[in-house]
């Protein structure tokens, strides 16, 4: 399913990806990618979570994950996020998002703050974290080398809206 869910999307998240290598869209290189993900939950660097419909659970329509989680007096993560082509625009992903931020700033992963960050021109990002409450916190020249060259990121971050300002991690 996520390998479909990979192929599906192949094309329309080119403008917004990294370079891929070919095995992410083949079940095989899944199986790799999905067991290095199981280890890096297992050691606690990141959580994720693939996205279904209600009415299809079994369709892969998207994913949400938190990387490079960081304890000690950090106590962060980057989020990243997609959608299917087919599903954008219904508020899904907010959705999504919003359970997984209640989740990562819980008492179960309890973070600090999380980072997000799109291209300048990825205004449908861009206003899906602001809408999420994310604050713009500058834009970061080159940052990624996606679609043949390299591109301008906006910098965005949210705090855990109930940490205390002086308790400690």
């Amino acid at each position: 399913a996520v390998a479909a869910y990979m192929r599906r999307n192949r094309e329309p998240h080119a403008p917004w990806n990294p370079p891929m290598p070919e095995t992410l869209f083949t079940v095989d290189g899944q199986q790799e990618r999905l067991a290095a993900t199981a280890q890096a939950e297992a050691e606690g660097t990141q959580i994720g979570w693939w996205l279904g419909l209600r009415d299809d659970p079994s369709q892969v329509i998207g994913h949400a994950r938190f990387s490079q989680i960081a304890r000690g007096p950090f106590c962060s993560a980057m989020l990243g996020y997609s959608i299917d082509a087919a599903h954008e625009g219904r508020g899904l992903m907010r959705e999504a998002i919003s359970a997984a931020l209640a989740d990562v700033f819980g008492p179960r992963v309890a973070l600090h703050r999380v980072q997000a960050n799109a291209r300048v021109e990825n205004t449908r990002s861009l206003t899906l974290l602001a809408r999420l409450g994310f604050a713009r916190e500058g834009v970061a020249k080159e940052y990624l080398y996606i679609d043949g060259a390299w591109r301008d990121h906006v910098l965005t971050a949210l705090r855990a809206p109930d940490w205390p300002v002086d308790r400690a991690p």
